[in-house]
């Protein structure tokens, strides 16, 4: 069976149902796990250990019974702390939040859970999940695996590093402007952006309603897949019988090839010569229409994030980290006629890149131009963070602001991933394009 620690949610939940593993010494096997992690307060905000061997408990009398719920039924994964879940704390990474303790699960955490999903616990995060960094100087900052004194990406930070350094068979974050996408990336995980709309928000803590999406990240596009239908509630999309053989594939330039440093464009050139090594066609193409959305970022997401939190922020400024607060009080450069203009322009934008790339299967870009920045450089060096938090984002805003669904895969290459961009509500589609391309990469 190897090392259930490092196995993927897939394979966990068929060799329960196989009768292989015991989901009470599985969840056993992870809370131990955690417990004994250096890294743990770094990584975990706080453990459910009672809630998850209950889970447990039940899981395996289903499996006794041969009545489990879901394939993933008996598996344990973490939560990112902006999901509400029932009696326990849930502060999204910030002091204006703390001891914040929600009555209820929120529905896809109550879906996931009906699914036989067990709560392991809640992961650190960004502050109020407005950064791509997870520099987080008010709670924790969970480090990179490939490099400890580097941060791990965010805003699902702690999500991410929960799977890297296996006390987690799966996380379950939210991404804005690329916050699964790039803690995936730079921790050499798969994690997908869903579409705008596609996952419910009810009782997940808002940054930008019209931006936020909830997704996993995990060690597989099938995990992803599994994820996504515990999460709603609903049967996983097929992912057999796949091929690159024949799929066209656009290779974006605008924008996401600028400054792309050494490392990630090197991964990102193999990448594409082993997806045509297995009989994609790639083809570089222009989309001028990126540009002017991705200049929509601060009448939009920005402007809406401050309007949503301006009334708390403004009464305790002093209990955020100073980063994060010049980052919200931007939005106050913006009126409500820019927001609705950015809205107008955006909705141009998308249906401009709807019928150009309608004919490719996907589009590919690097999903970071940078590697993970230094931990200290961007506690001591406003113009480092700065730089690095837009650029480490620049490339995974394009799928947000363009309303797409988007999944990054792992290259070989630490540190280093390759987004793939589906259309609106094209998950289904864009998970088997994903699950053949994970195949010509492995």
């Amino acid at each position: 069976m190897g090392n259930w620690l490092e196995m993927t949610a897939a394979d966990l939940g068929r060799a329960i149902g196989a009768g292989e593993i015991d989901p009470v010494a599985l969840t056993q096997t992870y809370l131990e796990a955690i417990d004994g992690h250096a890294l743990r307060d770094r990584i975990y905000a706080r453990v459910t250990s009672d809630r998850a061997m209950a889970e447990a408990e039940a899981a395996a009398a289903r499996a006794a019974s041969g009545h489990r719920l879901s394939p993933l039924d008996g598996v344990p994964i973490s939560w990112k702390d902006l999901i509400d879940s029932a009696g326990i704390k849930t502060e999204a990474g910030s002091a204006l939040l703390k001891d914040r303790v929600p009555t209820h699960d929120a529905p896809v955490l109550a879906n996931a859970t009906a699914n036989g999903l067990i709560c392991l616990g809640k992961t650190h995060m960004s502050e109020l999940a407005f950064s791509g960094l997870g520099l987080n100087p008010v709670t924790a900052t969970s480090p990179c695996v490939n490099d400890l004194d580097a941060v791990s990406g965010g805003s699902s930070s702690g999500a991410a590093t929960s799977v890297a350094f296996n006390i987690a068979a799966a996380g379950i974050g939210s991404d804005t402007g690329g916050s699964v996408r790039i803690p995936s990336a730079w921790n050499d995980l798969v994690g997908l952006k869903t579409t705008s709309g596609r996952v419910t928000l009810e009782g997940v803590v808002p940054l930008c309603a019209r931006f936020d999406t909830i997704g996993p990240l995990c060690r597989s596009v099938e995990d992803a897949g599994l994820l996504l239908a515990a999460m709603e509630g609903v049967r996983a999309p097929d992912l057999h019988n796949v091929s690159m053989k024949g799929l066209r594939i656009g290779a974006l330039q605008t924008v996401v090839m600028d400054d792309v440093r050494g490392a990630p464009l090197a991964a990102y050139r193999s990448a594409i010569e082993r997806l045509q090594a297995a009989g994609a066609i790639v083809e570089k193409f222009e989309a001028p229409e990126v540009a002017p959305a991705m200049a929509q970022t601060g009448p939009t997401m920005t402007s809406e994030a401050y309007g949503q939190w301006r009334e708390v922020i403004e009464a305790n400024p002093d209990l955020m980290f100073h980063e994060i607060l010049a980052r919200f009080r931007a939005g106050k450069e913006y009126s409500g006629p820019d927001f609705v203009a950015a809205w107008l322009m955006l909705d141009q934008c998308r249906a401009q890149w709807a019928a150009r790339v309608a004919g490719y299967d996907a589009v590919i870009c690097p999903t970071s131009p940078i590697l993970p920045p230094n931990i200290e450089r961007l506690t001591t060096d406003h113009e480092y963070y700065v730089g690095e938090n837009l650029l480490a984002l620049r490339n995974t805003r394009v799928g947000n602001m363009l309303g797409l669904s988007v999944i990054t895969l792992p290259t070989g290459v630490p540190s280093c991933g390759i987004s793939l961009m589906g259309a609106a509500f094209g998950e289904a589609r864009l998970l088997r394009v994903a699950k053949a391309a994970e195949a010509a990469l492995a």
